[in-house]
C-alpha cells in the first residue's frame, strides 16, 4: 500500500514576501516561524553566507497543518503566459445558483481589496457550477469556486 505524501505548491514570482502575505490573507495561512535560534527570518537570512543572503524566498502554511505549504521563490523572468497549474479557492462548495454567485462575489470583493484582479465569471452549465477566474498580485491565475 502506498503512503500518502506531503507536498508543497511553489510559485515563481518577483516579490516572494509580498506574494506570500497575499496568499496568507486569501487562505487564512500563516508565515511559519523562523528556524530555532532566530528571532526573525531576517536574522536567519543575515546568518547565511553573503552570496545566499536576500529575500529570495518566502512561505506560508496552513496553521492546522492540513493544507499544503505554499513556497514563493524569486525568479528574474516575468510571467508571460497562462499558468499550467492554478489553485481553486473553494468558497462556494455545496452552494448553487444565486446563493453561490453571491458567495463568490463577496469573496471576490475581499480579494480585490487585497490586490487581486477579477478576470471573468464562468457561468454554470450542465456539468459545472459557476466560478470566478482571478489573478493574484503578480498575475497568477486562480479560481474562486
Amino acid at each position: 500500500m502506498a503512503s500518502i505524501k506531503q507536498f508543497q505548491v511553489t510559485f515563481d514570482c518577483a516579490e516572494p514576501e509580498r506574494v506570500a502575505r497575499f496568499w496568507c490573507e486569501v487562505l487564512g495561512y500563516v508565515v511559519p516561524p523562523p528556524p530555532e535560534g532566530f528571532a526573525t527570518w531576517d536574522d536567519f537570512d543575515r546568518s547565511l553566507p553573503p552570496e545566499h543572503q536576500s529575500p529570495a524566498f518566502a512561505s506560508c502554511a496552513d496553521p492546522s497543518g492540513v493544507g499544503p505549504r505554499l513556497f514563493f521563490q524569486r525568479v528574474t523572468e516575468g510571467k508571460v503566459v497562462k499558468n499550467r497549474l492554478h489553485l481553486d479557492v473553494r468558497v462556494g462548495t455545496g452552494l448553487v445558483g444565486e446563493e453561490r454567485l453571491a458567495t463568490l462575489e463577496a469573496e471576490c470583493a475581499r480579494l480585490v481589496a487585497l490586490g487581486a484582479v477579477r478576470v471573468r465569471l464562468l457561468t454554470a452549465d450542465d456539468d459545472n457550477e459557476s466560478c470566478l477566474v482571478m489573478q493574484d498580485i503578480e498575475g497568477n491565475e486562480f479560481c474562486l469556486d
